[in-house]
Formats: C-alpha cells, sequence, structure tokens
C-alpha cells in the first residue's frame, strides 16, 4: 500500500505539492489574515534567499553585515 502511494506521489510530484502549498496558504489567510501571511511569506522567501546565499559564499552574512551596521558593532 505505501508502495502504491509512494509510486503515485512520483508520478504527481508537483501537482501533490501545489495542492499542499495552496492549502497552506489557504488556512494560513483564513486564520491569520492576509497581511500577517504575506509578511509570513516574506519572511519564508528572506530566510531561503540568505540560505541559498550563504551556500554558495560562506562569507555573504559578514560581508551583508559590514555593510549595514558600523564597523566592529557585532563582533
Amino acid at each position: 500500500m505505501l508502495r502504491r502511494f509512494y509510486k503515485f506521489y512520483r508520478q504527481n510530484y508537483f501537482p501533490i505539492n501545489g495542492a499542499i502549498i495552496g492549502l497552506l496558504i489557504g488556512l494560513s489567510i483564513h486564520f491569520l489574515g492576509i497581511f500577517a501571511t504575506l509578511f509570513l511569506a516574506l519572511c519564508t522567501f528572506a530566510g531561503y534567499w540568505i540560505g541559498s546565499r550563504l551556500k554558495k559564499d560562506r562569507s555573504f552574512l559578514r560581508n551583508l553585515l559590514d555593510k549595514i551596521l558600523p564597523p566592529s558593532s557585532y563582533r
């Protein structure tokens, strides 16, 4: 039974994931409201962006903080 479900999932990966994401967005809008949902999506995107940049360049966060903060304020 589990193998059949896994095979079905592998064949329909994008539609199933799209439905799950749509359900989560709908529930989030319903329970949190539109602005809280947009803020949550913005924070999620920012975390993904920073994480993907850190994967490429390990000193990205230090360089970003050097641009934003005065020298030696976080060291």
